[in-house]
């Protein structure tokens, strides 16, 4: 009868391999880094589409309003025309087609009405509502006037996405030396404890038992495998010019739309204020021209064309205003700004 058992442990430290651990270690930071960038930037989108469809809402609700007023002059109309018809002043054709008018105008506000209920639920989706509930949003669309390009155009280096495209250039560059670090030798350091115990019951030993520490070294030295080494580290150079390259482009990118958003920023401002006027004007002609047409001093034609051209002015109006908004936030959004 014999038995027998052993126990041990045993451990190894590297301690040298080319650097390519400090490497890995730096490539990896530098992969959070540019995680925490990415998410920042998608933040900022985020925040953007949500601004945009809030900004989308009040404009819809200004073209309800819109509406609502052409709605009532069709309904004043038509409430004229029926006490012209009284005294033999109108024949049916025009309360019929005063009615046909009236009755557009109500479709015309129905679905403006489901629009703006439509946006209100993509609204909630974008901010990640859950469960979905009315809302009831009341504002106007005040545009930051004090944006200059300058500072545009100077602040881009910050945007979250080159600062991400810079980190990928430091990214690849410690992917250079990772490879290179495979060219070099390895030494690793080895130690361990073992206990071994065997008996038996006849023979001329009974019992062996042997314990104690073990230390070692293992060097590796590569000496040969082809031109593998120096293809991928050839590999890994060509990817640090590409991610420069991209870099480069990206800020050209980046540069020319925030140039063109600027431009359409300055451009609904300057329009803005002279198609202010002309909305006021229309909305005080439409006015006029209903009160001519109650005493019979303007034509049918002459409310209509009163009522386009307010319609006109008012839809330019707010577009300009809804533009120049969408712009500013797009140009905040350029230089991460939203929110601040």
């Amino acid at each position: 009868k014999s038995s027998s058992w052993n126990a041990g442990v045993t451990a190894n430290v590297l301690l040298f391999n080319g650097f390519r651990v400090i490497a890995t270690k730096g490539r990896l930071n530098l992969l959070q880094k540019q995680s925490e960038l990415l998410f920042n930037q998608q933040v900022q989108n985020t925040m953007a589409d949500v601004m945009d469809k809030y900004y989308d809402i009040i404009r819809q609700q200004t073209y309800l309003n819109i509406i609502q007023s052409s709605l009532d002059v069709n309904a004043k109309r038509l409430e004229i025309i029926r006490e012209r018809a009284k005294v033999g002043m109108a024949n049916d054709a025009d309360i019929l087609q005063a009615e046909i008018d009236l009755n557009q105008e109500v479709e015309t506000m129905k679905n403006q009405q489901l629009i703006i209920e439509q946006d209100k639920t993509d609204l909630l989706q974008l901010m990640g509502v859950k469960k979905f509930f009315p809302i009831t949003v009341k504002d106007t669309i005040l545009v930051d006037q004090g944006i200059s390009r300058d500072s545009i155009i100077g602040y881009l280096k910050n945007n979250q996405q080159y600062l991400s495209s810079y980190q990928q250039v430091r990214i690849n560059e410690q992917i250079v030396k990772e490879v290179r670090a495979q060219r070099y030798p390895s030494l690793r350091l080895n130690g361990g404890y073992t206990v071994n115990y065997s008996s038996s019951s006849a023979g001329f030993n009974l019992f062996t038992q042997t314990y104690g520490p073990s230390v070692g070294a293992t060097l590796q030295v590569p000496i040969f495998n082809g031109t593998i080494y120096k293809t991928q580290q050839e590999i890994a150079r060509i990817n640090v010019e590409n991610a420069k390259l991209q870099r480069e482009s990206l800020l050209l990118t980046l540069t020319s739309d925030a140039l063109k958003t600027y431009q359409a920023y300055e451009s609904s401002i300057l329009q803005m204020d002279s198609q202010k006027s002309s909305y006021e004007n229309a909305g005080k002609l439409v006015q006029i021209v209903v009160r001519r047409f109650s005493l019979n001093e303007a034509t049918i034609l002459d409310l209509k064309s009163a009522q386009a051209s307010f319609e006109s002015a008012a839809y330019t109006f707010v577009n300009l205003q809804f533009a120049a908004k969408i712009a500013e936030i797009e140009l905040k959004r350029l230089d991460y700004q939203l929110g601040n």
